[in-house]
């Protein structure tokens, strides 16, 4: 079962309409809002709320033991990265490593992870 554990989240503003986001890895972008993140991408947290229009104040999680949606596999124990709609995955060669998962996924599926990017894959 997923769970969260020291979860250090910000208050930062959405970029877009993040209602259908909850769980997705996000990244600041230059004008200061958050936006999902891309494929293999850094990310500066996971989105914890579900904002439904851009501007509006989104609870971000920046450390700790997050909820993550999976994308596809996801494997516990493993490093977690980002596909490119901001979901956890398995990561490829290259891909900037986002934390450990705590459970194995599946699409559609929330784990929980350490969040705690790092260097590429």
């Amino acid at each position: 079962m997923a769970y969260t554990d020291n979860m250090s989240c910000v208050s930062l503003e959405a970029g877009v309409d993040l209602s259908a986001k909850q769980f997705f890895f996000v990244a600041v972008s230059a004008d200061g809002q958050i936006d999902p993140c891309g494929d293999g991408a850094h990310a500066d947290g996971v989105l914890q709320s579900n904002p439904d229009a851009a501007g509006k104040a989104a609870e971000v999680a920046i450390g700790g033991v997050v909820l993550v949606i999976c994308g596809g596999d996801v494997t516990r124990g493993g490093p977690v990265a980002s596909d490119s709609a901001g979901e956890a995955v398995n990561p490829a060669s290259g891909d900037i490593i986002l934390g450990t998962a705590l459970e194995t996924g599946a699409n559609g599926q929330v784990i929980s992870m350490i969040f705690n990017p790092r260097g590429p894959a």
